[in-house]
């Protein structure tokens, strides 16, 4: 059976710069980004045990065991769950959301279907909304933010699985689009092998990137509800980066034709969403010239 030191040989080399969105990016405060990051590297090993193609799934299993252990304390078996344990610590922050991600990446080797879309929001609440859950406590945001934090993470997991559908399917023999849709339509998950997809799949997809983008119209009011301006700014930029992408895969195959960003489009989508922000934010700010003297002079006086 696979050791947990043997764990490292998993690792996909994928780095926070390989992602769709930012993590931990130069807007975030500085004394902010390692938490962050010390989350992401326990994620990513995570992901990269869950998702690797030859390792038998109770390898896998005892792997993430080991894992969610040294998260609690009760073992030393992974340097990623250690790291994030001490971090943890440190800044008094609790371990729930780690260990809520760990049951997404224990389905992700259990459960390589899904019925219906509650289920695979469902699964989204372990996978991705526990993501913006930990961001939000690390910078010391209030629980309100979070319904629409979930959305946006749920939007981001659903593009994910929507882009990388036929790779999963080959890759993994993994289906995140909801059987009832393929059945719906006549499909069985085998068409997601094809070089290109189907009108009957194309429906579903465009289906999905329809609900996906009733997410994002949830989540619009997230980046206002943030009181850390930076935070603020890239949860914008990621709001943006999210609707571009929906919309490639409102009018795009995934089987057969690009629908991720190149660089140039990534960056030029990233100006646009923080140039909306500052503007929004901006016209949102009250005016003290606009407020009365009374008000104006009790608010200096605090």
């Amino acid at each position: 059976m696979t050791t947990m030191a043997s764990a490292r040989s998993l690792s996909s080399g994928k780095g926070p710069r390989d992602e769709n969105f930012p993590v931990a990016s130069f807007l975030i405060r500085k004394r902010h980004r390692p938490v962050i990051l010390d989350f992401y590297r326990f994620a990513r090993a995570a992901d990269d045990i869950a998702d690797h193609p030859s390792l038998p799934a109770p390898d896998r299993l005892n792997l993430l065991h080991g894992m969610q252990r040294t998260l609690e304390g009760q073992a030393e078996l992974s340097p990623e769950a250690l790291a994030l344990r001490e971090t943890l610590a440190k800044n008094r922050l609790p371990a729930q959301h780690a260990l809520d991600l760990l049951e997404a990446f224990r389905r992700d080797v259990t459960q390589l279907r899904y019925a219906d879309w509650n289920e695979l929001m469902d699964y989204c609440r372990y996978s991705a909304m526990p993501v913006g859950r930990f961001v939000l406590d690390v910078h010391g945001e209030s629980h309100d933010t979070w319904p629409a934090s979930d959305a946006l993470c749920a939007a981001l997991q659903v593009i994910n699985h929507l882009q990388d559908c036929a790779k999963d399917y080959r890759e993994l023999d993994r289906v995140y689009i909801p059987l009832d849709l393929l059945h719906d339509n006549a499909l069985e998950p085998c068409v997601l092998g094809a070089t290109y997809a189907t009108p009957a799949l194309r429906q579903v997809l465009t289906s999905l990137a329809c609900r996906t983008g009733s997410l994002l119209a949830q989540s619009q009011i997230f980046a206002n509800q943030i009181a850390d301006y930076r935070l603020a700014l890239e949860v914008a930029v990621i709001q943006r980066l999210a609707e571009d992408l929906n919309g490639l895969l409102l009018v795009r195959d995934p089987l057969s034709e690009r629908v991720h960003h190149r660089p140039a489009e990534a960056a030029r989508t990233t100006l646009l969403g923080a140039a909306q922000f500052v503007l929004r934010r901006r016209a949102a700010k009250p005016r003290h010239d606009a407020v009365p003297f009374q008000q104006h002079e009790s608010r200096h006086g605090r």
